[in-house]
Formats: C-alpha cells, structure tokens, sequence
C-alpha cells in the first residue's frame, strides 16, 4: 500500500514516515508550502511556529529525513489556498473581535485536503493519507472514528474534529498509540536529527497585527457598567480571559470578558465575572453520530489544552446549546467547541455565544 505522509520538518512527521517505512508500507513524503510573505519584518520571534518565514529551514529538513528514510520527497505551492482559507478566516474573525482557531481550519481544510489533492494532481499516486498527529481513527461498522490519542498530554484529537468521513475512511495516524517521549526515543535509536528538535508552539509567533494588516481603531476599555477605564488601539489586539497587558491600573486582577465589535468596546472585569456557564455552537461538524437528534451527556473542550468536561448538549436547530456541569472560564466565541463520549469524538462546532 503506497502512503503519502505530510511531512513539516519536525520529529512527529519524520517517526511517522519511519514507522509506517518499517511497517512495510510504500512511503512517499511531501510538504505544504504555505509562507508567501518573503519580505515581510517581523517584530518578534518566529520560531517553533507553524507558519513563519523559516519554513525554508523546515522544509530542507523535512528533505534530509526522506533521504535518510529512504522515500521520495516532494514540496507543493499551497501558498494561494492557504492565504484564502486560513488567513482570510483569521482576519475576518479578528476583526469582528472574535477569537479564531487557524490550526483547526488548516488541518480540516489544508493539511488534510489541499495537500493529498496537490499530490494526486501532480500525478502521485497513493492509496492512504498520513501524518504525525497524536491522535487515532478506527472504524466500527461502517462508520469511522475518530478518537483521543493514548497520552491525554499530547492528543490533538481537538485540533481535527472537522475532518468527514471521507477524509478518515483515507488517512493513517501511526503516532496515535505512542508518547512524545517514546517519539523521541524511536528518533534518536534511528538517528534522526530532529529527536530533539522543540515543537510547534503557535499558529504564528510573530505580531499578529502583522497578518492582519488593518490600521488602528482607537475606542474604550470598559467595565460591565460602561463607566470607561481606558483606550485600546483595536479590539483585535485582546482575547477573552487576557489579564497581562490591558493598559489599566487596577487594585484588583482584570481580565478581558467581552469584545464588542458594535461599540469597538473592549469590556474588563474580575476573576470571577469570566466564568459561564452555557453556550451555543455553530458550523457543526459530527462524526461520532450522523447528527445530534435530541440530549446527551458528554464532555466537551473549549481549548486543546483542557480536560474535557462534563456538559449536556442540546440540539437546537443547525445550533447546539452545551450546559457545562460546572463554571467554565474564559469561553472564547469564534474558537471551537469539541464533544467527546469517553475517548471518542463525537464532533463540534465554532462557539458562536456565551451564556
């Protein structure tokens, strides 16, 4: 079976490639080129981020380890889609002082859709679509699934949730049984350079004003009653939960609740005010269930980072109302809601209101 694995340069990506080469399979390596701003400077670091001026570093590495591997290796302009679906999403998102997640779009949409679809219209012929995410796919009677991987510490199960069917009936996620530091190990014992090469951070670890290329639009920072506080130069420039670099003096801790793009208000309070209970997700996407036809209890996540928590989710229309059994903070409207029934991924959705 001939495989086509995205390399991006990193260790995750190269064991992959290894472990499905010493597993038997015919294997074939090819990045996404996405970075078309050669030119462009940068007010701050740009390393160990996914999207940056040194891909060109990543890229040569990424060629070293398929020659090591001993695979063919192939590069693909995936410049033009990316700036339109990933990049023009997140301005949109920014500006209407939302909080967009880029690496879901670019997963469901680049990663795993551009990339094999360049591939196949360059004449690469393969049978499975593989990558180094830490997660796993199974299929049971007829359905296909996608699930949480074995170490809860680096599953990123919550960053694929948009992927159909079709796209896990094709792909292969060797790493999903493995722990970063058994990756690591699997690396060295092989000699590969990249055994302890740092991950990926961030979507992009420069200024995000950089991407979005919009001037400022001064307004007020106020508080839950509007009494202003402050000046912001674009509400953009926050994100709900933000507590270090608001710009005003206060005897107690303040954190960003709400961005209003109406008012171009930025609206602060205490620790306290930042936590809901509820909230109504959109562009919903299943793939545990063909669709959600009346309550259940699950888990969901809010951010990548969390422990899922116990919420009941309501079907509501082309929208689903997820009441959290406890308080949760921060919930950030643009980034996505994720449901999970024990370890498998039941779907999601954007988070489009909070109660």
């Amino acid at each position: 079976m001939k495989v086509l694995v995205g390399l991006s340069g990193g260790v995750d990506s190269s064991v992959a490639a290894l472990i499905l080469k010493q597993q038997g399979y015919d294997v074939i390596g090819a990045t996404m080129s996405i970075w078309g701003k050669d030119g462009m400077a940068l007010k701050s670091g740009h390393k160990n981020a996914c999207y940056g001026p040194d891909e060109k570093e990543d890229i040569e590495q990424a060629r070293k380890i398929a020659e090591q591997i001993g695979i063919p290796y192939y590069v693909f302009n995936c410049v033009e889609q990316y700036e339109k679906i990933v990049l023009e999403n997140f301005k949109s998102e920014y500006i209407q002082g939302r909080t967009p997640n880029p690496c879901v779009w670019c997963n469901a949409l680049v990663k795993f859709g551009v990339l094999p679809h360049m591939a196949k219209l360059n004449g690469i012929d393969f049978d499975k679509f593989a990558t180094g995410h830490y997660a796993r796919v199974e299929e049971e009677n007829g359905r296909y699934l996608l699930k949480r991987a074995i170490a809860p510490n680096k599953d990123q199960s919550y960053f694929l949730y948009r992927l159909k069917q079709e796209q896990l009936s094709n792909i292969i996620l060797p790493l999903g049984g493995y722990t970063k530091d058994e990756i690591r190990k699997i690396a060295q014992n092989n000699g590969l350079e990249v055994a302890q090469k740092p991950d990926s951070q961030d979507f992009y670890d420069g200024d995000y004003n950089e991407l979005l290329g919009i001037d400022e639009k001064e307004g007020n920072i106020v508080d839950t009653q509007g009494n202003i506080l402050g000046k912001h130069k674009g509400i953009w420039n926050y994100t709900i939960g933000q507590r270090k670099g608001i710009g005003v003096s206060s005897t107690e801790p303040l954190y960003v609740l709400e961005l209003r793009k109406n008012t171009n208000e930025v609206v602060i309070g205490p620790a306290d005010k930042t936590f809901k209970k509820s909230l109504t997700a959109v562009n919903l996407n299943w793939i545990g269930i063909e669709n959600l036809l009346k309550p259940m209890n699950v888990t969901a996540k809010i951010r990548s980072t969390q422990q899922p928590a116990e919420v009941k989710i309501i079907p509501n229309g082309d929208k689903v109302i997820a009441e959290f059994e406890q308080l949760q903070k921060s919930i950030a409207i643009g980034q996505s809601v994720v449901f999970y029934e024990g370890d498998t991924v039941l779907g999601g959705g954007v988070i489009d209101s909070v109660q």
